[in-house]
């Protein structure tokens, strides 16, 4: 008989399971996921953290980290892929 796989996480334990990897990994506290994406052999999942705290806290330092997990949640791979100040907004969004 062959062994039945369970079936694949869904997107928010994905988000989850990235989240709780980067606090892990790094040490700092993860705001949430900006988003996730399935791929060929899992996920990618973009996670928010506080890099720096300072006061006020609207000139925290944050960062974007792309988390990539296969399908099982198990973590491949991370990286940080941006640094910017809380309240900077994206560039091009017409906020000042």
């Amino acid at each position: 008989m062959a062994e039945e796989q369970p079936p694949p996480l869904p997107a928010p334990e994905i988000a989850q399971v990235a989240l709780h990897d980067i606090a892990q990994l790094t040490g700092k506290k993860p705001l949430g996921a900006t988003s996730v994406m399935p791929t060929d052999d899992g996920w990618t999942v973009e996670v928010e953290v506080v890099e720096d705290r300072r006061i006020p806290s609207s000139t925290d330092m944050l960062a974007l980290y792309e988390v990539v997990l296969d399908l099982d949640g198990e973590l491949l791979s991370y990286r940080r892929t941006r640094r910017y100040i809380r309240g900077s907004g994206d560039s091009g969004s017409g906020q000042s």
